[in-house]
C-alpha cells in the first residue's frame, strides 16, 4: 500500500515539513504494471501473484485487483506480518518523491509460491529486487533464490521481467547480476543501471551518451537474454540481443501539469509489457511507454493517471 503525502518541502534532517494531503492506494510494481495494462483496456488476460497480511490492507489491495479484472487467485496471506506499505513523501512544487518503505509480509514471500503456478501466460514479472528478503537470500547454485526460481519459470515456459528499486547501495552486484541471465525482459531507469553497470551515465547532471550506452552493453553481457531498457526523464533506450539500439526522446509534461511522479517507472515498464506482448517494434514500444509515463504524472498516485491505449494511440499521433 502507498500512502501519498503531499508535502511542501522535503526537510533536512531535524527540521519540520508540513503535509498538505494524503492518499492510500496501492502501489508497488506488480499493482501498478497490472493497473495499468488493465486500464490500456485490451483484453489481456492479467494475473496477481504475492504475498499480503491478513489485515485489511491486504484485503484492499486484493479488492483493487479484483475491482480491475485481475485474476487474484495466486495472492497468499500470512499472520507472520502486515501488509507491506510505503510512506511516498511527494513535493508538491516539483512532484519528486522519497520512499520509507516497511517490507512486511513480502520479506516472506520465498521460492515456495512459486511451485504449483500454472496459469496460462506468456510472461511473468517480478518486482521488485532488493526487497523481497527470501528472494534475495543466497543460493549455491544460482546466486541468489530469485535466480533460482527465474529459471526455473523460463524452464516451465515463461518469459522473464524483472524490476529492480532505486537503493543507495552496493547490494546490486550480489542480488541483481546473478539473476540477469534468467532475464528476457529488464526494465530500469538510469539511477539502477549505474549501480549495477559501475558506469556513471550523467555527468554535470546531464545523460553521456557514451557512457549510456557502455552501460547498457556490460548490462547485457551479464546474459539478459532478449532486451533491455533504461529510461530516464530525458528518454529511454533499449537494446536487444539482436543487436538493436533504439533511442527516444520522452513526451514533454508542463511543469504545473505534474501532481506526482510515484509510479511513473511502473507505467513505463507496463508500456514496454504491453508493446513486448504485443511485439511491437522497439522504437513503437519506447513511443507507448514514455505515453504511459506522460499520463501517470498527471495524477499523485501511482495509477490514478492511468488511461486506454486508445488515449495513448491519441496522444502519439499529434
Amino acid at each position: 500500500m502507498d500512502y501519498v503525502k503531499i508535502i511542501d518541502t522535503l526537510p533536512q534532517e531535524g527540521m519540520l515539513a508540513n503535509i498538505e494531503r494524503i492518499q492510500a492506494c496501492p502501489g508497488g510494481a506488480p499493482h501498478n504494471c497490472l493497473v495499468d495494462i488493465a486500464r490500456f483496456d485490451t483484453g489481456i488476460p492479467l494475473f496477481a501473484m504475492g504475498l499480503v497480511g491478513n489485515d485489511e490492507t491486504g484485503r484492499c489491495i486484493v479488492d483493487a485487483f479484483t475491482s480491475n479484472g485481475i485474476d487474484t487467485s495466486l495472492i497468499s496471506r500470512t499472520d507472520k506480518a502486515l501488509t507491506s506499505y510505503t510512506d511516498v513523501m511527494t513535493v508538491r512544487s516539483n512532484g519528486k518523491r522519497t520512499f520509507f518503505h516497511y517490507r512486511g509480509a513480502n520479506q516472506f514471500f520465498d521460492a515456495s509460491y512459486f511451485e504449483h503456478i500454472g496459469i496460462d501466460a506468456r510472461i511473468f514479472h517480478l518486482g521488485y529486487l532488493l526487497l523481497l528478503d527470501a528472494l534475495d537470500a543466497p543460493d549455491a547454485e544460482f546466486g541468489t533464490k530469485a535466480a533460482r526460481v527465474l529459471h526455473g519459470l523460463q524452464e516451465n515456459g515463461y518469459e522473464t521481467s524483472v524490476d529492480v528499486v532505486s537503493e543507495d547501495s552496493t547490494r546490486y552486484t550480489d542480488l541483481v547480476v546473478p539473476c540477469l541471465r534468467y532475464v528476457d525482459y529488464f526494465t530500469i531507469n538510469e539511477v539502477e543501471a549505474e549501480r549495477i553497470a559501475a558506469i556513471p551515465i550523467r555527468r554535470d547532471g546531464a545523460i553521456d551518451a557514451g557512457h549510456l550506452r557502455r552501460a547498457a552493453e556490460t548490462i547485457m553481457s551479464f546474459g539478459i537474454n532478449k532486451q533491455l531498457v533504461i529510461h530516464f526523464p530525458e528518454g529511454g533506450i533499449a537494446m536487444t540481443a539482436k543487436g538493436e539500439y533504439c533511442y527516444v526522446p520522452s513526451i514533454p509534461v508542463r511543469p504545473e501539469d505534474i501532481k506526482g511522479t510515484v509510479g511513473a517507472g511502473d507505467a513505463f515498464c507496463a508500456g514496454i509489457l504491453y508493446g513486448v506482448h504485443e511485439h511491437l517494434p522497439v522504437e513503437d514500444m519506447l513511443k507507448t511507454a514514455h505515453a504511459s509515463a506522460h499520463f501517470n504524472l498527471k495524477d499523485p498516485t501511482s495509477t490514478g493517471g492511468a488511461v486506454s491505449m486508445t488515449a495513448i494511440g491519441d496522444l502519439l499521433s499529434h
